[in-house]
């Protein structure tokens, strides 16, 4: 979610100019001063230890593979249970849209994808990063020994996670085991290229495609065979970045600065945009470049038993979608902090509900112009109350089996502790997702004309100008 988002030449081992370069997460601000050379601040990588001779097995568990690490790395699975990657929350951060401090993550908030995890969890934790979080008894974020070590660092390819987060029943544990490394793009891809159910389905940036990209779909994994946790990088098992999809401050950012210094464009017709517009801004000019992402989820329609379910279009269980190639980012200012809507929230159903509004505008000197995806759908709400509803889809009388909504709506309140009236509608959502991966070669960074034309991809009114700033003058 980054600040001031540069990018520059990244020099060779020959001093051969390479490839310019936005940042692979988001970035609004210098976090610390930079050497000349963007290589000396990307961390050195440590050999792999082999350890075939190390875990000996038999497994029949995860947890025995997790106490079998713990033998040797004794504070590995504590280190992990103070990351949100563990917790799935927040810890309370005040925030000026509130009163009360606010604590926000996967696990007590609504999307507008499968909407949210709570009654869901068996299905949900699949991407969890532990062991036996489920819908019939509260998670114990204590026991360190339910841990998946293994989920970030299988080099196989082979492990997958059941219900509730469990390895699944064929995965050779004990290969597994004997696989670890540190992590690369398939331990994160696994879960975060998958995001809302499928494929490329939430980010627009994050998919399949990043597993083995060219240069030309992303500069940093393609054309430098960056990891991702080369940009996203960890101590302690704390990893760097967060979205504010589930985030509301700006803490634990990564920036562009990071790596490549602030001062970095020859032309200064470039240099004059730095304090307004994102690198990503000029620089991921589209996303979704191989692999759809949708745009559109429409649960209403879900349970229409005369429809024939088409991939990417329509499901029985899920409704009616809408997804797109080479998808071209929304535009706003945006400086690191968002809003989010909580459970109990008041909307108006007669407007589109942002669930996550991005904060910052053109009085606002912290801002940049920044790239997004948005995605709309309709989901249940409470007509009586003016609410949006927690459904249990999943799961014994879940909508998937049922194909009741008012029995859905009925547990998933009662799971999340929200009032249900038993009077049920759809209501008009939409979530903005901060694109940062698939940054592009310099030849195909968006050019002056792009934006400051007639048919600009600007809607410099929307954003505050009185028009394009190139004829009616700077921020105002």
């Amino acid at each position: 979610m980054l600040r001031n988002f540069k990018y520059i030449w990244l020099l060779g081992l020959l001093g051969t100019i390479l490839v310019v370069v936005g940042v692979v997460v988001l970035a609004l601000s210098p976090r610390r001063v930079t050497a000349p050379d963007p290589w000396v601040n990307v961390p050195a990588r440590l050999p792999t230890v082999d350890h075939s001779d190390l875990l000996v097995g038999p497994f029949t568990t995860g947890p025995e593979v997790t106490a079998a690490c713990l033998a040797c790395h004794e504070d590995a699975a504590a280190q992990v249970a103070m990351t949100t990657h563990w917790t799935w929350q927040s810890p309370p951060v005040t925030v000026a849209w509130r009163d009360e401090p606010v604590s926000v993550g996967k696990a007590n908030t609504l999307n507008n994808f499968c909407i949210g995890i709570q009654s869901n969890e068996a299905e949900c934790t699949r991407c969890h990063a532990g062991y036996g979080w489920g819908p019939e008894e509260p998670f114990d974020f204590t026991n360190v020994a339910n841990v998946d070590c293994l989920v970030c660092h299988d080099q196989t390819g082979t492990y997958i996670k059941s219900d509730e987060g469990f390895p699944a029943e064929d995965v050779d544990l004990l290969a597994v085991a004997q696989s670890v490394g540190p992590p690369t793009r398939a331990n994160c891809g696994g879960c975060h290229f998958n995001g809302g159910g499928g494929n490329g389905v939430k980010h627009g940036d994050l998919d399949s495609s990043l597993y083995f990209p060219s240069e030309n779909l992303d500069v940093h994994m393609g054309g430098l065979d960056f990891q991702c946790t080369d940009c996203h990088q960890t101590e302690n098992h704390q990893i760097s970045g967060r979205s504010i999809s589930v985030s509301v401050d700006d803490a634990n950012q990564i920036y562009c600065t990071d790596c490549h210094e602030t001062t970095l464009h020859s032309d200064e017709r470039i240099t004059a945009h730095v304090d307004t517009v994102a690198c990503q801004t000029c620089h991921i000019p589209t996303v979704a470049l191989r692999d759809p992402t949708r745009v559109l989820w429409d649960w209403s329609q879900a349970g229409d038993l005369s429809r024939t379910n088409v991939p990417g279009e329509y499901l029985l269980t899920r409704g009616e979608f809408m997804t797109t190639l080479d998808y071209q980012p929304t535009y706003t200012w945006y400086n690191g902090t968002a809003q989010r809507y909580l459970l109990g929230d008041e909307i108006d159903p007669s407007s589109v509900t942002v669930l996550d509004p991005p904060m910052g505008s053109i009085h606002d000197p912290t801002a940049l112009i920044f790239p997004f995806k948005i995605h709309y759908a309709r989901q249940p709400y409470d007509t009586q109350y003016n609410i949006l509803l927690q459904p249990t889809t999943a799961g014994e009388g879940g909508y998937w089996e049922t194909f009741d909504w008012d029995s859905a709506l009925r547990l998933g309140a009662a799971a999340a502790g929200i009032p249900y009236s038993g009077s049920y509608g759809f209501a008009e959502t939409s979530m903005y997702w901060p694109l940062t991966h698939m940054v592009q070669p310099a030849s195909a960074a968006l050019t002056c004309t792009d934006c400051h034309s007639d048919n600009g991809r600007m809607d410099w009114l929307a954003l505050g100008y009185n028009g394009d700033p190139m004829v009616w003058g700077g921020r105002g």
